[in-house]
């Protein structure tokens, strides 16, 4: 699918935009553009990669112009770029407007006037029923990329909604980690709390697998494993050795939630399982020619996917921490 081809990668610099063009470069693209705003993330990259077919354009989402540009002869575009931590949305709304709405517009508008063949943007589960402005943002900006295949473009605009993924930028494994180590101590906002999770590769190969087959309209919602948060904290100091690692209970943040929802039940009415590994949230609007595609596969039986059910124990939480090479 990507041989030969050219694309553009917003974010490109971070976790995800790291896992996403490893597994890329095998599948012998011309040329990978990374679109980010930060020059020394994109120096370091240069030289952990040293490959000449990647090549680097700093610039922001939120410049339409500098998106216009770098949209040039691109064929396909991952949109990874986004304000993503809860509590920085929250204190600063208009940054994350601005960064996660109006950056999705300009990617739209950016790849119809340059005529790409296929966008996909990575949604999180904190679009399905938000409670914080990073969520509210989210789920917009998924809004505006189903709608985008309206606009009579040869562009087509597929969205992938996930969890959270192991040892990406900010992730609470370092942050645990860090805590154990340097301070004996763990915090966790409340006893409760459970999250979804996955692998960066096992994820970035999902995200593949949807830009392979999605017609345009659509949301991929990755059917993720589910943990308690405590019960990973637990994992995580027993694993180290540290058993005189005390655990404080924190209290919830502005605008988090006890669980993290991927499929709510009003989506569930018009969800499809596509497979084990993926649900298809179809779109209220009439896009052509997709309910057609989908009418063979069958309906989902469950009113909505909840990080509170189907937990992981914990030896399978230790074996997705091994498999996400944590700890050995």
């Amino acid at each position: 699918m990507f041989t030969n081809t050219t694309i553009l990668v917003t974010g490109g610099t971070g976790s995800w935009g790291y896992e996403l063009i490893e597994q890329l470069l095998p599948e012998n693209p011309k040329k990978i553009i990374v679109f980010s705003r930060n020059e020394s993330t994109q120096v370091a990259m240069k030289r952990a990669f040293d490959d000449p077919r990647l090549s680097f354009c700093i610039g922001d989402v939120r410049d339409r112009d500098a998106l216009m540009k770098a949209c040039e002869k691109v064929d396909y575009l991952f949109h990874l770029a986004a304000l993503k931590h809860v509590p920085v949305c929250e204190d600063q709304p208009y940054e994350a407007l601005k960064t996660n709405v109006n950056g999705t517009q300009n990617v739209i508008e950016a790849a119809i006037e340059n005529k790409v063949k296929k966008v996909i943007n990575i949604s999180t589960d904190k679009a399905a029923n938000p409670s914080n402005f990073y969520g509210m943002t989210k789920s917009i900006g998924e809004k505006l990329i189903v709608n985008a295949n309206l606009l009579n473009s040869g562009t087509k605009f597929v969205c992938v909604r996930g969890g959270n993924v192991l040892g990406t930028n900010g992730s609470v494994i370092h942050l645990f980690m860090k805590q154990i180590k340097e301070k004996e101590q763990i915090g966790i906002t409340d006893r409760e709390m459970t999250r979804f999770f996955l692998t960066q590769r096992e994820a970035i190969g999902l995200l593949l697998r949807a830009t392979e087959v999605g017609q345009g309209g659509e949301i991929f919602v990755m059917t993720m494993p589910t943990c308690k948060i405590l019960d990973l904290a637990e994992v995580l100091i027993e694993s180290l050795g540290n058993k005189k690692v005390e655990i404080v209970e924190l209290g919830i943040r502005p605008g988090e939630k006890i669980h993290e929802i991927l499929l709510t039940e009003y989506e569930s009415k018009s969800t499809v399982m596509y497979d084990d590994k993926y649900l298809v949230i179809l779109p209220s609007q009439d896009i052509p020619g997709l309910k057609a595609h989908y009418s063979h596969y069958p309906k989902v039986e469950i009113s909505s996917f909840c990080s509170s059910q189907s937990l992981m124990n914990k030896e399978k939480i230790k074996d997705m921490l091994v498999k996400g090479g944590f700890l050995s």
